[in-house]
């Protein structure tokens, strides 16, 4: 399997070699720095060298993603896959989920942003997405910002980027089914108004002079918040304009962006499958008996999202329980994988 040397994060400057002041739960060295902590990524094959994100770079959802890869200072391989439908080698690896991005490690698949989230905290806990106790706040947040922030901001960058090739405009027309096309231009004032007003809530937030969100560390809840910024920065008319008042936004949204996207290394699509074949899932296997699908481990199940880009994957269930959902299933490019998905948010059935 490949594997990554040791390595700084994007954000560190090549001054700081050397100044090892300890070593994390997570295997990774930490720097003190004028006040910052600054994580350098060990080699070790089972935990760091196979981070690898199935992503394309102008993905707001992927930006969650990236940005938290940043935070906690690791070391992964990018793996860019097609912008739009079809993508036989992810599907190889997830089975037709239709989200980007998707995480995986060695033979573990891990779909949608809340999932991946927490598989990272899992793998690296420090520095945590959910400081000061703060983890069910923060992931409830989620659905704030997938559907009532999001949606507004994915709304005006259909409506108003006159730069999105047509293939991929048509492709998100099948795929955002929350959103009406033949009414979009009508609608814009009302989006604006209501993208305004939810990007007045962070700022509102930030307003009493705190650095981040929940306090002075850079959590969940901000890259929840800052990926719509994000997007709306990069695809919709008058978006500068739009947030000009928001100062105190503004300057985190900076503060945000500085944090970076870790160390980042280049691998294919036939790499990333090879990595797959080669490695071995080691989920435990979790079935609750009280849960009130009745489901039991090894019942060939399907699951899917229960919002927009609904295509079922089936497979053997493995986990069932009140955070997540885990399959087994079996691809001749990608061998025996898992696929993790969160509980929230996806509808399990029996096959």
């Amino acid at each position: 399997m490949p594997q990554a040397e040791q390595v700084i994060p994007d954000q560190a400057s090549s001054s700081i070699r050397g100044e090892i002041s300890g070593i994390n739960k997570a295997g990774s060295f930490l720097f003190a720095r004028r006040g910052e902590i600054l994580q350098v990524v060990l080699t070790n094959a089972n935990k760091m060298a196979e981070l690898i994100l199935h992503h394309f770079d102008i993905s707001p959802f992927a930006e969650k993603i990236r940005l938290v890869l940043g935070i906690k200072g690791l070391a992964w391989h990018s793996v860019q896959i097609p912008l739009i439908m079809p993508k036989p080698k992810l599907t190889a690896l997830t089975g037709g989920y239709r989200k980007t991005p998707v995480l995986q490690i060695g033979a573990e698949i891990f779909c949608d942003t809340q999932c991946i989230a927490r598989a990272l905290e899992q793998h690296c806990p420090e520095p945590s997405l959910f400081p000061a106790g703060n983890e069910g706040l923060a992931l409830a947040l989620s659905a704030w910002s997938d559907k009532a922030f999001f949606e507004p901001g994915a709304g005006l960058s259909m409506g108003t980027n006159q730069e999105i090739p047509e293939a991929v405009l048509e492709d998100r027309k099948a795929f955002f089914n929350f959103m009406d096309f033949d009414t979009l231009p009508t609608s814009l004032p009302h989006l604006y108004g209501q993208l305004r007003a939810h990007a007045a809530l962070v700022d509102r937030q930030l307003s009493d002079g705190r650095g981040y969100l929940l306090g002075d560390a850079a959590s969940w809840a901000d890259v929840l918040a800052y990926f719509v910024i994000w997007m709306s920065r990069a695809n919709i008319a008058k978006a500068p304009g739009l947030f000009s008042t928001f100062a105190s936004l503004e300057a985190w949204e900076q503060r945000m962006a500085a944090i970076g996207h870790g160390a980042r290394s280049e691998m294919s699509e036939d790499g990333a499958l090879a990595v797959a074949r080669d490695a071995e899932a080691d989920t435990a296997v979790s079935v609750d008996p009280t849960d009130p699908l009745g489901l039991s481990a090894g019942q060939p199940v399907t699951v899917a999202p229960d919002d927009y880009g609904i295509v079922p994957v089936t497979g053997e269930l493995l986990r069932l329980t009140i955070d997540d959902i885990a399959i087994r299933r079996v691809d001749p490019l990608a061998g025996e994988v898992v696929v993790h998905f969160p509980r929230i948010g996806y509808r399990v059935e029996a096959a």
